[in-house]
């Protein structure tokens, strides 16, 4: 069976993103952009991740550009954007697609996963792993990371931690 421990993504600092290194360890993943009107959720998400790295949730951004065109930079200046206006420490993709035949590899399963509901129809959707690696929860983009319901979910998955 496959799980999200079974794929790498490109790093932002051009290394690479292995999950497995995150194996047994709930996960939150999110499609990013520093030009959206949905962008100060990368507050929300740096506050979960403040919150809850200690119960061993990791958050992992994706930036993405499909949508809008609104991840333009390059990964210096994505990373730069995300430290100085948001503080951003969890650990960052480089730029991703996330859909249609140029998706990375990581969202064509989620979408075979979760559902064509579940595809990502803008930045920020947010999908939450239990620690098998197995799809718990996802949230599209009008819900913030730190939304009641998204706190839910999340400790749901880290009180099995």
């Amino acid at each position: 069976m496959t799980t999200v421990y079974d794929f790498t993504l490109p790093a932002l600092d051009g290394g690479t993103l292995d999950l497995a290194a995150y194996k047994g360890r709930p996960l939150l993943i999110t499609n990013t952009a520093s030009q959206c009107g949905f962008t100060p959720q990368y507050e929300g998400l740096q506050a979960i991740w403040s919150q809850f790295k200690k119960t061993g949730l990791v958050v992992i951004g994706i930036p993405c550009n499909d949508f809008g065109q609104q991840e333009p930079g390059t990964s210096a200046e994505i990373s730069t954007f995300c430290h100085k206006n948001y503080g951003v420490s969890f650990p960052m993709a480089a730029r991703s697609s996330v859909k249609g035949n140029t998706a990375i590899p990581l969202f064509t399963w989620l979408t075979k996963e979760l559902g064509f509901f579940a595809q990502p129809r803008w930045n920020f959707y947010k999908y939450i792993f239990d620690k098998q690696g197995q799809p718990a929860a996802w949230f599209s983009s009008i819900t913030p990371p730190t939304a009641n319901r998204t706190r839910k979910a999340i400790e749901k998955v880290v009180c099995s931690y």
